[in-house]
């Protein structure tokens, strides 16, 4: 009869201290401090968005690339450039659309007004070479739109992460002086917590890092393509400009 109390005992002290160290994901949010709660959701909201733009991204970068290889394959097909330009419209869907578009738009206002007449009033290559940088450039600001969030993201991430592990232990430390108990079952749950912030702050900080500069080297070279175009296409007004002057 004793052995069968001091079992129950034993198993109902081994349950209780289940339940203390639960260590699970959820209750370690649950059982965190507020402040370390709002570590937590500031971590995880940071994660998401910064996914969301990640993904956001590389579809972006990898449609970018399809729709500029289709345009340069009707750009070097031998077809007219004007014929080019009326079915491109006023809308260009692509950055290397739109670096086009602005060229052949100065080219054709200086053509309606006469490119002899242009050739006395002022450089017309140089201002369709300025005209298509202007473009190339706001394209390129709408590209890399929020990436730099990727890079404050893996910055300061840890350091948030940080802040809520220091807080959290802090806590864990006056729970066990308050107590006056440092068995595991006391200590683990509040050290597990406080670590809990860290470890999210990593998770938001690594896959940021990588894809910050995953992105910013496909967006430098889809960059230095479109230099490449706007100096080639603009290498070809100038011969034009040249024989029509």
């Amino acid at each position: 009869m004793e052995t069968q109390v001091v079992q129950s005992m034993a198993l109902g002290g081994t349950a209780a201290a289940t339940a203390a160290t639960d260590l699970s994901i959820w209750a370690l949010f649950m059982h965190a401090d507020m402040i370390v709660k709002l570590v937590i959701l500031i971590l995880v909201g940071t994660s998401f968005w910064s996914w969301t733009i990640i993904f956001d991204k590389i579809l972006r970068i990898r449609t970018l690339n399809a729709k500029a290889d289709q345009f340069e394959e009707s750009f070097w097909s031998g077809g007219s450039l004007d014929e080019l330009y009326d079915r491109i419209g006023s809308r260009p869907i692509d950055p290397m659309a739109a670096v086009f578009v602005a060229a052949m738009r100065e080219w054709r206002r200086a053509a309606s007004r006469g490119v002899a007449k242009e050739a006395g009033r002022g450089s017309l290559p140089q201002r369709i070479d300025r005209v298509m940088q202007v473009a190339l450039g706001r394209e390129m600001e709408q590209l890399e739109r929020r990436v730099g969030f990727l890079a404050s993201t893996g910055a300061v991430a840890p350091f948030i992460g940080l802040f809520g592990t220091v807080w959290g232990i802090m806590n864990s430390f006056h729970a066990i002086g308050m107590a006056k108990n440092t068995s595991l079952a006391v200590v683990a749950p509040g050290i597990a917590e406080a670590l809990f912030a860290t470890a999210l702050g990593l998770v938001a900080a690594i896959p940021a890092v990588i894809a910050y500069n995953k992105l910013s080297g496909d967006i430098d070279r889809y960059g230095k393509r479109l230099d490449a175009f706007s100096g080639e296409f603009g290498a070809i007004l100038s011969r034009q400009f040249e024989e029509r002057t």
